[in-house]
């Protein structure tokens, strides 16, 4: 079997909707379907993409790192279909952007880069800002659009919202850890262990609301903003973690290894999306940018 763009849009809307019916109620094909290309995208590259559970299907670390360049894959034949038309040469001018550290390091740059490749006439200025920036910003007009982590928004009274992406939370282990013998894993099992506690981007405040609900404290060793430092003290063996796949990586600078593995307890995703002031039409620089983010397949075959 050779994998097709049609194998392609299965897999990216089974891995959003993270159910096999709704992945294909929005293809517009039946579940069957859907099901037999997952199995034939899966025995093509040889590795298990989901996992499979009761309320549906969720993406393993490989189907993570398969997502991205499936989107990519999409993107760009959206842009060979749409190229002769995308052109916008009358289109000039400055879009500022305020975005948070994890979506410029981890999510923004390959949307940034397309969007310039269709819009070359616009502008874009970045501006990163914490989230307490970024909801005041919007709300008084210093900024019309941002990208941002959406769960830890408040004042959606008076800011919109678009969820763009969600990230499944795990625990990051060193190889070698015991824990990694078990076949359930909750927070009680993790509660003992040293935890390193990034603190960028609200994932401080993050993490203990869902220790909170499960009862429970992560026995905090060290606090940080660095990924760097978060992913080596790991994988030497210093401490655990909980993070997003979105930022996970098998390594580190030195190529040490670490594991990531699902939790049993549920935890919320990190959701990545755009932010806007309330009853307030965007510029059309700025719907230009979304629409470019939103939509990134190409018609069905």
């Amino acid at each position: 079997m050779r994998a097709s763009l049609r194998h392609f849009r299965i897999f990216v809307a089974t891995a959003e909707t993270g159910q096999v019916s709704k992945a294909a109620t929005m293809l517009f094909t039946s579940q069957p379907v859907v099901t037999e290309a997952i199995k034939a995208l899966e025995t093509e590259i040889g590795l298990k993409l989901f996992e499979r559970h009761a309320k549906g299907v969720s993406l393993t670390s490989e189907g993570t790192v398969f997502l991205r360049h499936a989107r990519s894959v999409l993107a760009a034949a959206a842009e060979a279909m749409q190229a002769p038309h995308r052109i916008r040469r009358d289109m000039t001018g400055v879009l500022r952007l305020a975005c948070t550290h994890t979506v410029v390091g981890y999510y923004l740059p390959p949307l940034l880069a397309r969007f310039q490749r269709q819009y070359a006439g616009i502008r874009v200025e970045l501006v990163e800002m914490t989230r307490e920036q970024i909801e005041k910003s919007l709300i008084s007009g210093e900024v019309e659009l941002a990208m941002c982590l959406i769960s830890p928004l408040g004042h959606l009274d008076e800011i919109d919202t678009h969820v763009l992406t969600r990230s499944k939370r795990r625990l990051w282990l060193p190889v070698n850890h015991p824990l990694l013998s078990k076949k359930r894993i909750t927070l009680q099992d993790v509660q003992p262990e040293p935890y390193v506690l990034l603190t960028i981007d609200d994932a401080e405040q993050t993490t203990q609301r869902y220790w909170e609900a499960a009862g429970c404290s992560p026995n905090v060793v060290f606090r940080t903003s660095s990924m760097e430092a978060t992913r080596n003290l790991v994988a030497v063996g210093l401490g655990v973690t909980i993070l997003s796949d979105m930022v996970y990586r098998s390594w580190t600078l030195e190529n040490a290894r670490l594991e990531a593995v699902t939790l049993s307890d549920p935890l919320p995703s990190m959701d990545i999306g755009f932010a806007w002031k309330r009853d307030v039409e965007l510029g059309r620089y700025a719907r230009a940018f979304v629409d470019a983010c939103r939509s990134p397949n190409v018609e069905p075959e």
